[in-house]
């Protein structure tokens, strides 16, 4: 059987190339507009050729992208994309142009983006390009449809039922207890945290508005997402109202009261979720945890007990984009309480939701959302977890915390490398400084902290504008400016790693 299907692949593979060929020769798409595509009558064969022709830019372009040869953006200012850059013109204009100009528009597009799936690429939390969720966003858009309904997605709300039951025995949950939904990215998801927190204190607040709630305080963690103070001014909670908790020098655990728990986003450190479940728990206060970041690490079970004490949360964002390698965007809020998303956010807009439907109106999710129109964000996480298991996910992220000890260990040997923080990395984020020969000689203080503030950003400008590699930065209380490497990103090897170090001290070494 697996014979005869690779056959049957090669076969297809060899028919889709002669026949992209053939269609080339035969069609002229100077000539050709998108008005002359499906649905317009006798074009099947002319929009055959044209998403061939895309389909060959995009096999292209991922070959590249895996590629450690290539570089990983050729770099131009904004001024430069804005002007035009050889025969790339993002003006619109008013007439419509070629396919074959479409064609060289799409080459550009991707020629002078950045190639996050890079084995190099270490910028954001979300990286890499899974090849199995990219055929699932492929065909996301193919079907084009809405969420709100079963009525018009039957397949991807049962799809999002399975997924979110899936991620409710993961936590720890039961599955009548627990609600969620997909969100557009996890600050979406930690405002739909705070809004239900809010509503199941004050439910008044849906009909009344803030004008009969008392003030409403959160504690968030000082290491906390920038998200949460952004849902209190949308919320109209306020900014003010929003109380940093102190954390532990060392690994960021908070020291006291803190019901708001978020995984540190740049440090990469867990808080003690036991401890601020029992203070939640005495003082009647909603636990959100905000596990965007580190959520897929409950697929591992070398590592999951990291996250002991989630099961104890009210609400949890969970985004498989990152950790999960899942193509963005893909988030989701889960609730410990059937029924309270919906009862926060319903409205029975009669075109959309009508109850007396042929089928178990349950599946029309449209209600619990802040969203009228919601795009299709679980398919390919769903296809990725048939093509991986959960053992493939567990393989992936275990691999990436092996990486972040091996970066961690290799490090701590050089003299002009020195780590943030000394304790091995709880995560795959580590965050280091990169000393360059003549600082070594000023002493400890103000002097020195002011040219080293300089060095990470030069040496990735440097980075940027020869594609080498891309790594964050940034400063972070009394620490100036340092390196965060972090690791999600499938295609990085140990060679990789190697060279990154390599290509710091390189570039380095003279400033």
């Amino acid at each position: 059987m697996k014979k005869k299907s690779d056959h049957t692949f090669q076969s297809t593979e060899k028919n889709v190339t002669k026949d992209a060929q053939t269609e080339n020769v035969l069609t002229d798409l100077s000539n050709a507009y998108a008005s002359d595509l499906l649905p317009s009558k006798d074009s099947k064969d002319l929009t055959k050729c044209f998403l061939l022709q895309v389909a060959n830019i995009l096999l292209h372009y991922i070959k590249k992208t895996f590629d450690v040869k290539t570089k990983i953006l050729d770099f131009h200012h904004p001024h430069q994309l804005l002007e035009g850059l050889d025969g790339f013109n993002l003006e619109l204009s008013d007439h419509p142009e070629s396919l074959e100009q479409l064609l060289v528009d799409c080459t550009d597009t991707l020629k002078y983006g950045v190639k996050t799936g890079h084995p190099r690429f270490f910028n954001q939390l979300s990286s890499g390009l899974d090849v199995v969720g990219l055929a699932g966003e492929w065909l996301t858009a193919t079907a084009n449809t809405n969420m709100f309904t079963y009525e018009i997605a039957p397949v991807f709300t049962v799809m999002e039922t399975i997924l979110l039951k899936k991620m409710y025995e993961i936590i720890g949950w039961g599955e009548t207890e627990a609600d969620g939904i997909f969100a557009p990215g996890g600050s979406i998801s930690n405002l739909y945290g705070i809004l239900v927190a809010r509503y199941k204190q004050y439910p008044e607040i849906k009909r009344q508005g803030m004008t009969a709630l008392p003030c409403i305080v959160l504690f968030v963690s000082e290491q906390g997402h920038y998200s949460v103070k952004k849902a209190a001014a949308i919320l109209g909670i306020g900014t003010d109202n929003v109380i940093e908790v102190k954390c532990d020098e060392s690994n960021g655990e908070v020291t006291i009261v803190f019901p708001w728990d978020l995984l540190s986003t740049v440090f990469g450190a867990f808080d003690p979720l036991h401890a601020i479940a029992d203070i939640c728990e005495t003082h009647r206060l909603w636990m959100h945890v905000d596990a965007a970041w580190g959520g897929g690490l409950l697929l591992s079970r070398n590592y999951s007990s990291k996250l002991s004490g989630i099961e104890r949360a009210n609400s949890v964002t969970w985004n498989p984009h990152k950790l999960m390698g899942v193509p963005l965007q893909c988030s989701a809020i889960l609730i410990r309480e059937k029924g309270l998303l919906e009862a926060c956010n319903q409205m029975r807009a009669g075109y959309l939701f009508q109850p007396d439907k042929l089928y178990n109106v349950d599946f029309d999710t449209g209600d619990k959302t802040i969203q009228c129109g919601r795009h299709v964000d679980v398919f390919k996480l769903w296809l990725m977890w048939k093509a991986k298991g959960t053992c493939g996910f567990e393989a992936q992220i275990d691999r990436y915390m092996e990486l972040a000890k091996y970066f961690y260990k290799v490090l701590k040997k050089k003299d002009n490398f020195k780590l943030v923080f000394d304790a091995e990395p709880e995560f795959t984020n580590v965050c280091f400084w990169y000393f360059p020969p003549r600082l070594k000689h000023i002493p400890k203080g103000c002097e020195r902290d002011q040219e080293l503030q300089k060095i990470a950003p030069k040496i990735k400008a440097q980075m940027i504008e020869e594609g080498t590699a891309m790594i964050s930065y940034q400063p972070c209380g009394d620490k100036v400016n340092f390196f965060r490497m972090v690791f999600s990103n499938p295609a990085t090897r140990r060679a990789d790693v190697d060279y990154l170090i390599d290509e710091i001290e390189r570039l380095g070494k003279d400033l």
